[in-house]
């Protein structure tokens, strides 16, 4: 039973029913987590089968192992299309953030000049302080990023990740796509691309790289030239003194506050799409965030093992109320774990998201409205330190403080979501 319910949840479920199979179950076990695309596996080892002695039994030692490069065909045509392009841009996905994968993107935008976008579970890979970066895919259409996509004549997507919401929608006799991945794209209504070039991604890109080296600077000014309009968007308010704070001065002053390698864990609701859209990232895997079933709830723990993980980097996790009640009892662990921890929480006593879906749709606002317990009384319960958010002033002062005390820390901050309203859609349709 227990192995049928990990089934979904993992890349294997299986049960050891001999313990002389343990050695090549792990091995297995762990050979499949790290193919791509990494993810878990589960191994049910019953009592019986752990209290046996084993007599006969060998390791199976761990070698190393290649995975194959995209053919030289494919490579060929990418360099033609990319050459004959007059508006190229990169997309960079999920698949793209790896650890292996950081060099050779960045050579690749800095070698070629193309600008490039991230998807939201593609940011860091590339610094955006690179003078290329236009911005991160929050949206799938009709964001002001999307005036630089459909302009463009062609899209490099490297790593696309259909876990992702798509970052942009193909139509017929529009826009190619080169596809460069590990894996085949998987095709459908709104992603067909052109050109796939499959293989291993670091190589791809380096041989790529190589064979446009001497490619002219300004073949995308045109597309640069949004990125004046974009910026205003995306940073109109960020000292915006109103209070409930608004998302984008949170957004803002969290960014302001905390180190370049600080790791921020997002759980799932409005201000995940604000921070996805609007937060700068300058390192690999510093926004960690679940842009698949987005299940609420994640935050917490996410960052309670990088806490775990980082003890000297500064770890914030980014929750709505919502989804901290979803588990919030882990601050029990967190403060027992002795961690290093901030816990933001933005507090509109709602289910944000449905309720801003709910009116998108034409609906009756209804169902989603709740009480909050006392935030800060909440944290002291568990013997964290509480606080509550007064002013937008104070905001900044604030998360730097946590961190400099240490511990683990909650910081109760309420937001006003009537910029949902008037940026997504009305101000999108304007623009």
């Amino acid at each position: 039973m227990l192995v049928r319910m990990m089934e979904p949840l993992t890349k294997s479920s299986k049960q050891i029913v001999n313990g002389g199979m343990i050695p090549s179950m792990v091995r297995d076990a762990f050979r499949l987590a790290e193919e791509e695309r990494p993810g878990a596996v589960h191994l049910e080892l019953p009592e019986d089968v752990a209290a046996e002695k084993i007599k006969d039994w060998h390791l199976f030692p761990v070698h190393e192992m290649r995975r194959p490069d995209a053919d030289k065909k494919s490579i060929k045509t990418a360099v033609e299309m990319i050459k004959n392009a007059k508006n190229p841009l990169v997309l960079i996905g999920a698949g793209a953030n790896r650890k292996k994968l950081f060099r050779p993107m960045q050579d690749f935008i800095n070698k070629t000049c193309i600008p490039f976008f991230n998807t939201q579970m593609g940011k860091g890979v590339v610094s955006c302080k690179n003078p290329l970066f236009l911005g991160t895919a929050a949206l799938s259409d009709g964001d002001v990023l999307h005036r630089a996509v459909k302009m463009a004549d062609l899209i490099i997507n490297i790593g696309h990740d259909v876990v992702e919401k798509p970052p942009f929608f193909m139509h017929k006799g529009g826009t190619q796509v080169i596809h460069i991945n590990f894996n085949s794209a998987q095709v459908d209504e709104v992603y067909f691309p052109q050109l796939e070039i499959i293989g291993d991604i670091q190589t791809t890109v380096d041989r790529l790289a190589q064979a446009l080296d001497s490619m002219l600077p300004n073949c995308s000014l045109e597309l640069l030239n949004f990125k004046a309009d974009i910026k205003k968007v995306i940073h109109e308010k960020d000292n915006d003194d109103a209070y409930p704070m608004l998302p984008q001065r949170i957004v803002a002053d969290v960014r302001r506050a905390l180190n370049e390698d600080a790791i921020i864990a997002l759980d799932n609701g409005m201000y995940k799409i604000w921070f996805a859209r609007h937060y700068h990232t300058y390192m690999p895997n510093t926004v960690l965030l679940d842009n698949a079933l987005a299940t609420m709830g994640a935050g917490l723990p996410s960052a309670m093992a990088c806490a775990l993980l980082y003890p000297q980097r500064q770890v914030m996790a980014i929750c709505g109320d919502g989804g901290f009640m979803m588990n919030s009892q882990e601050m029990e662990t967190a403060v027992r774990l002795k961690l290093n921890l901030v816990v933001l929480i933005v507090t509109d006593s709602a289910y944000g998201m449905i309720r801003w879906k709910q009116e998108g749709n034409g609906f009756e606002d209804f169902g989603l409205t709740y009480n909050n317990p006392d935030f800060v009384k909440y944290a002291h319960s568990y013997g964290a330190q509480g606080h509550k958010v007064q002013s937008a002033d104070e905001f900044k002062s604030l998360i730097e403080s946590c961190f400099s005390q240490g511990g683990v820390h909650i910081i109760d901050t309420p937001i006003d979501y009537h910029e949902n309203e008037k940026l997504f859609p009305d101000q999108l349709k304007e623009i």
